[in-house]
């Protein structure tokens, strides 16, 4: 006979394999299992055909000596130096080469995607235009055109088109005086430095003031004043500390000055004018992702088309617009591996391409380069993920 006191019986306990919990830490350490014995696997084959190869492993060949010449260069770069310093002058021209085209890109890839949107009928087609034809052509075949059928059909150095004679295009580049650095010259440096950080402490005090009493300060033109007026001060005072080298044409090429290879021009025009044509339709997106009503409360308040776009449609459109926008800037830094196409010294072409050749190191740059990609990739998601949180809207 029960009684009150008598307590249900327990549950029979699940078999081991049964429980959730203890089945989940298997199956993980099964594939931990398996990952690693694929990792050892292919480490031990890897080292084992390099052995029957008689090809040495480590990285010690990045002292040795190149022995082959860059055509252009960041830094100073002969025959003599070693294949570690190639390395550098392909990996900073091909952060030279994202950068300008992220840049450009941007500001192309901003103007065609408002464009798409205008009223102006001609406007709105020649931007969609744009956009189908760009993007819906292959890259590669977009650089072999800018660089064989537009720079490469230039004419000679002795024919080049010449302005003020200072700037001269011709199949070998683009020919422009030279800045000669003179004493005093970091002075002037330093005034762009103290110029630029007084502007961004400008535009944050102009921020908080409008919050507080809801009046504006223009900060573009008092911006321009200091960027400009402070380093042209420091230059007044210190005798205009930097000099130019004219390009002069000697023999069959010019002498002097700086020049801008064929090959970076069209890699530069190709993937910006490619990547802009995808910006431009995420920001058509963005762009129309924000309500009607808040353009119809702008002009309610009498703000222009211009002020519209700039301080109220766009500031919203931008927490849909980063996401997508981050995509194209990975791509694009991945697509400047297109150079080696044309021989532009990037960091594919300089390093996995004449110095894997000329050591045989296959395995050790083949895992830098990758790595070196990585890392880039990861710092750009790493700053636009930064930038989306500090532009996303704030509930208030």
């Amino acid at each position: 006979m029960s009684t009150q006191n008598d307590s249900p019986p327990r549950p029979a306990k699940a078999a081991i394999w049964n429980d959730p919990k203890y089945r989940s830490l298997f199956f993980q350490a099964v594939l931990l299992a398996l990952v690693v014995w694929g990792g050892m696997t292919i480490f031990n084959n890897t080292t084992a055909n390099m052995e029957r190869q008689g090809i040495a492993s480590g990285f010690g060949f990045m002292n040795t000596t190149a022995g082959f010449g860059i055509i252009t260069s960041l830094i100073e770069y002969t025959e003599a130096s070693s294949y570690g310093r190639a390395f550098l002058v392909g990996l900073l021209n091909t952060l030279m080469l994202s950068a300008l085209g992220v840049v450009a890109a941007t500001i192309l890839g901003v103007i065609i995607g408002v464009a798409r949107l205008s009223k102006n009928w001609l406007v709105r087609k020649l931007a969609s235009v744009y956009i189908e034809t760009f993007r819906n052509i292959p890259l590669l075949l977009q650089i072999f055109f800018w660089y064989f059928a537009v720079l490469r059909a230039l004419p000679s150095p002795k024919n080049s088109v010449n302005w003020a004679d200072s700037f001269f295009l011709n199949n070998r580049g683009l020919y422009s005086p030279a800045p000669v650095p003179e004493p005093g010259l970091n002075i002037v440096l330093w005034s762009v430095f103290i110029a630029i950080i007084a502007t961004i402490f400008m535009a944050r005090w102009a921020k908080k003031r409008q919050e507080a009493t809801g009046q504006q300060f223009h900060t573009v033109y008092a911006s321009i004043g200091l960027i400009v007026g402070l380093p042209l001060l420091a230059s007044m005072l210190t005798g205009f500390p930097l000099s130019w080298t004219q390009p002069e044409l000697k023999g069959f090429n010019f002498v002097g000055g700086m020049v801008i290879i064929p090959e970076f021009i069209a890699m530069w025009v190709s993937l910006s004018i490619y990547t802009a044509s995808f910006i431009a339709e995420v920001v058509r997106a963005g762009i129309q992702s924000v309500s009607h009503g808040q353009t119809e409360a702008a002009m309610a308040l009498g703000l222009k088309p211009n002020h519209s776009l700039r301080l109220v449609i766009l500031p919203q459109a931008l927490r849909v617009i980063i996401p997508p926008l981050t995509n194209q800037y990975l791509n694009l830094t991945k697509n400047s591996s297109l150079a080696a196409a044309i021989a532009y010294p990037e960091l594919v072409s300089v390093f996995t391409g004449t110095v894997l050749n000329q050591t045989g190191q296959a395995v050790e740059i083949i895992a830098i380069t990758m790595a070196v990609y990585l890392t880039i990739s990861l710092t750009i998601s790493a700053f636009m993920n930064w930038y989306n949180a500090k532009m996303a809207l704030v509930e208030r």
